[in-house]
């Protein structure tokens, strides 16, 4: 795209747009294609990470409980999983469906409201425009 850009976090419409958090366009019927295709694929990409963050809490259900074990201990803990289910999805390890059934997919807690339109970046709409740019160059998919 002829612009270097930093990484952005995946947030939804409660979310201010920000250089660094990624939101989608605001439903309504004034949407152009491009931007409803934008929105398609930000909620793709969403639904990847919801499954891998799933696959985590499936292969390691002590991440399940941490509520048993010392909060200086919690980040080692996380740590060590994410490292060890990395490399056991590199690798092809066996992932076993059955480990879901005591996984259910939980919503992370968000805002209630959406953000105020004074939080928003000025500079966002220009990374969206930019991402928006690239997943149309793409084409579809």
């Amino acid at each position: 795209m002829g612009k270097a850009q930093k990484y952005v976090l995946l947030g939804d419409a409660t979310y201010p747009l920000q250089d660094w958090i990624l939101k989608p366009y605001q439903e309504d019927e004034n949407l152009t294609q491009r931007q409803l295709q934008f929105n398609y694929r930000l909620k793709r990409a969403h639904s990847v990470i919801e499954n891998a963050f799933l696959r985590l809490k499936a292969r390691w259900q002590i991440l399940l409980k941490c509520d048993d074990c010392s909060l200086e201990l919690l980040p080692t803990l996380v740590l060590a999983c994410c490292i060890l289910h990395n490399i056991c999805e590199a690798h092809d390890n066996p992932f076993n469906k059955e480990w879901l059934e005591g996984t259910e997919p939980t919503e992370l807690p968000k805002p209630c409201q959406p953000a105020p339109a004074a939080m928003e970046d000025s500079r966002a709409e220009q990374v969206r425009e930019l991402m928006c740019q690239y997943f149309e160059s793409c084409g579809e998919g």
